[in-house]
């Protein structure tokens, strides 16, 4: 039986050094090489190993893209405005080579993304309300940009089309902290070889809004229209290169991009999770590390990184279901639970249920659940689906792993990090998926406890655990495939955001 069945309830309550790691030693790289769950055994998958840990001393590293021609992995380092560039021709040695400064082009890098021998970075204005760029340079020459594109405001994402044609960025238009400037949010799509840009806003959807508010999107910000509201954060594409998938993190949606028209041709809600069918612990001051319940809370999944897949001809949608609230001086919609006055009739046990042990630090909003217009709050709402779910690609929710994550990290791992039950606990950020043999996988990072957990989804009604990998504190998963990889098989590398402790771990089949 799956943990998350098994706990289901109905009860209303700057590049220092390289630190080579041996494969063999399976302990202290944190691997789980046991078996899996429900007869999913060593004799099924290759497991990761070890190969090396690049240490960023003071950076942060966060998003990583790989150049298979000169093979070379370019990590993103805020901390110092930079793309630092590393070779790993030779997995076991890594070399550090001179990093991408990224300062003339703009105030900070937030996204890199190779294909077919190109580099993209997506690069924020130094006032990150104004225009980004998206800088473009050809890997074997990393001294002058090929294209430097103009993009939306706050450029957070980029990725390559899988036959390498485009380029798109999420450009997620984050209002100033005085919110007295929101920006649209947008896509912005490249066609490298005629280096025709494209700026797509979404618009079409203003008179639109009020339904699919009803189907749990959420338009929220003050005085803002649809259009001004979204908040791009993340991009995949299918596998044909013709549809691209956006998530909307903070208004709780995937938009559809059709390529070939430049379009946005649907927005589906993905509408909310009941937490009283699941054991959460939902305070960080309740005296007891994993305080397990069921409690009258609806969460919206709220996805940061989403990735396409396919299992037999049919395309699905991962999401990694973080969660995120808009908190800026001028407006802020997140609170305490025991800020909230609730509705009488909707929660007699108000008292009781706002207690700081109970529901009363957990992190919750005031721009929704009152649904009657008196005031008060009939329904709570909270941030992130603290799990991963599988998407069909009209939105319907396939599949969803409940609170399997806190019940791994809780019972099986140790690690679960219980000063963040309070908020968005495990805090799922990143998803990547790729296939061996005729098995389709997913490796899902979790923030805050600092896992890594591979997930076997060739069956999407029931994925299959099959191993931890121990990271800091994962925020960019990256996929080298066996074909393009240094050592002829897949790899696995994670960037690590921990401060002061950020690095980049290679794994290995």
């Amino acid at each position: 039986m799956k943990l998350s069945n098994l706990f289901k309830l109905s009860s209303p309550f700057l590049l220092v050094a390289v630190i080579l790691l041996s494969a063999c030693e399976t302990a202290e790289d944190g691997i789980d090489g046991t078996d899996g769950e429900d007869g999913q055994d060593s004799q099924d998958v290759t497991f990761f190993s070890t190969q090396a840990q690049i240490a960023f001393g003071d950076g942060v590293s966060e998003i990583s893209a790989y150049d298979a021609a000169t093979q070379t992995v370019f990590s993103t380092n805020s901390e110092a405005k930079e793309v630092e560039v590393i070779n790993i021709s030779n997995i076991s040695a890594p070399q550090i080579q001179t990093p991408i400064d990224i300062t003339a082009f703009g105030g900070n890098v937030n996204s890199v993304a190779s294909k077919n021998g190109f580099l993209a970075i997506a690069v924020e204005a130094a006032d990150a309300t104004e225009d980004g760029v998206v800088v473009i340079y050809q890997t074997d020459n990393l001294t002058t940009p090929f294209l430097q594109a103009s993009a939306g405001a706050l450029p957070d994402m980029v990725t390559f089309s899988p036959d390498g044609r485009y380029v798109l960025a999420a450009n997620e238009g984050e209002p100033n902290d005085a919110y007295t400037v929101d920006p649209q949010g947008s896509v912005t799509l490249i066609e490298i070889e005629t280096q025709t840009i494209s700026q797509i806003t979404f618009d079409a959807f203003n008179n639109q809004e009020a339904a699919l508010e009803a189907d749990g999107f959420r338009v929220f910000g003050p005085g803002a229209n649809l259009s001004t509201d979204v908040e791009p954060e993340y991009i995949t594409v299918s596998a044909d290169s013709r549809t691209a998938y956006i998530a909307l993190q903070e208004n709780n949606g995937i938009a559809v991009l059709d390529i070939d028209t430049k379009a946005i041709t649907a927005i589906h809600p993905l509408g909310t999770k009941d937490f009283s069918q699941f054991a959460f612990d939902l305070s960080d001051r309740d005296d007891e590390v994993g305080n397990l319940r069921s409690w009258p809370v609806l969460s919206y999944y709220q996805p940061d990184a989403i990735d396409y897949f396919e299992v037999g001809g049919a395309g699905y949608i991962i999401t990694a279901n973080e969660g995120d609230a808009r908190d800026y001086d001028g407006f802020s919609e997140e609170v305490r639970g025991d800020d909230l006055t609730l509705d009488p009739d909707a929660y007699p046990d108000a008292e009781f249920l706002q207690n700081d042990e109970n529901l009363g630090r957990l992190n919750v909003t005031t721009a929704n659940g009152d649904t009657d217009g008196d005031g008060d709050i009939d329904q709570i709402f909270t941030y992130g689906g603290r799990s991963f779910s599988i998407w069909d690609t009209s939105g319907t929710l396939v599949f969803d792993s409940g609170n399997e994550f806190t019940l791994k990290t809780l019972f099986t791992f140790g690690s679960y990090p219980d000063s963040r039950s309070d908020s968005k606990g495990t805090e799922p950020e990143s998803v990547i998926t790729y296939t061996e043999g005729s098995n389709t996988f997913a490796a899902i990072g979790l923030e805050r406890s600092g896992d890594v957990l591979i997930y076997n989804i060739t069956d999407v009604f029931n994925p299959v655990f099959v191993q931890r990998l121990r990271n800091t504190s994962p925020e960019g998963l990256l996929i080298v495939n066996a074909n393009e990889s240094p050592n002829g098989k897949t790899l696995l590398i994670v960037s690590n955001e921990f401060p002061d402790n950020a690095t980049l771990n290679i794994y290995s089949k």
